[in-house]
């Protein structure tokens, strides 16, 4: 990720070590300041760069270890915690405290995700008017006339996912990883994840975990969960099963999780949506909280 404040600070450097070079004449002693200051820009360059690579990591693989991190990125741990601690400070990631598995009674261990914050750096552009716009079609014409807002901003994710998705073939786990690919072009920083249920656990239980790092549409949808609910039901219909959101970022998860049936037949392409306030929606973010 490239920010707009990585850029600012790099110009700055630009400019003073221009400025030095055009006094040089006149002001020798300028000579010794220059070479430090466009070391200086270079390593501030460098130092966020770096940062923008730890900062794009968390928010893939989110919640997500110090240690992890370093091993993914292949930094050491002080770089990994230093980069992490400007972060934090920055207040675009937070710590979680999640229970280790089999760990019992211990101690949580601390995993980064992206804050609040950190999500709305991304891209919400215009979102303030667009809030506004539907709040007033809503009080004009009803909560209908949102929800159909809703299904046709949709539609043309699914007209487009859907070739490529049919591509996959009947296989579910197959489909849900190829909307997986699809989301992740449109920015939605997706993955797809199986769990395959084992004995004595039914077969049936298998499902793919499709997670969304990112909602350009964020604090609308918080506003207006009927987003979310329509795109559960593309969703659904792209890979021909019944589908369950478990958590979603309107709603104060690190990302939303879609739970994908796979040791069940296909719907044949129809769905069963998910109705808003309905109890097949399970919200999982007070898990998620510290």
């Amino acid at each position: 990720m490239s920010t707009s404040a990585s850029a600012a600070p790099s110009g700055h450097g630009t400019a003073r070590v221009g400025s030095a070079r055009a006094h040089v004449a006149a002001v020798p002693d300028l000579i010794p300041a220059a070479v430090p200051a466009a070391a200086g820009s270079h390593h501030h360059d460098a130092e966020e760069r770096t940062r923008d690579r730890v900062l794009n990591a968390v928010l893939e693989h989110g919640p997500i270890s110090a240690a992890e991190l370093g091993d993914l990125l292949g930094f050491t741990p002080a770089a990994v915690r230093r980069h992490l601690d400007h972060l934090e400070r920055s207040g675009v990631i937070e710590v979680k405290r999640v229970a280790r598995a089999g760990a019992g009674a211990g101690r949580p261990a601390r995993r980064y995700v992206l804050s609040s914050q950190g999500q709305s750096t991304l891209g919400n552009d215009y979102l303030d008017i667009a809030t506004v716009a539907l709040r007033r079609l809503g009080e004009a014409a009803g909560p209908e006339a949102v929800r159909q807002f809703a299904v046709e901003r949709f539609a043309e994710m699914e007209r487009r996912y859907a070739p490529e998705i049919e591509q996959a073939g009947p296989d579910i786990t197959a489909r849900a990883r190829a909307l997986s690919e699809a989301l992740s072009r449109d920015g939605f920083v997706a993955s797809a994840q199986s769990l395959e249920a084992k004995a004595p656990l039914p077969a049936a239980l298998s499902s793919v975990q499709l997670c969304q790092g990112h909602c350009p549409i964020q604090h609308l949808a918080a506003q207006f969960p009927v987003f979310c609910d329509v795109e559960t039901e593309v969703f659904s219909r792209l890979v021909g099963v019944d589908v369950r959101r478990l958590s979603t970022l309107a709603r104060g998860g690190h990302v939303c999780t879609t739970h994908i049936p796979t040791g069940r037949p296909a719907a044949g392409g129809t769905s069963s949506p998910t109705a808003p306030g309905s109890t097949d929606e399970v919200s999982n973010h007070l898990q998620e909280r510290p």
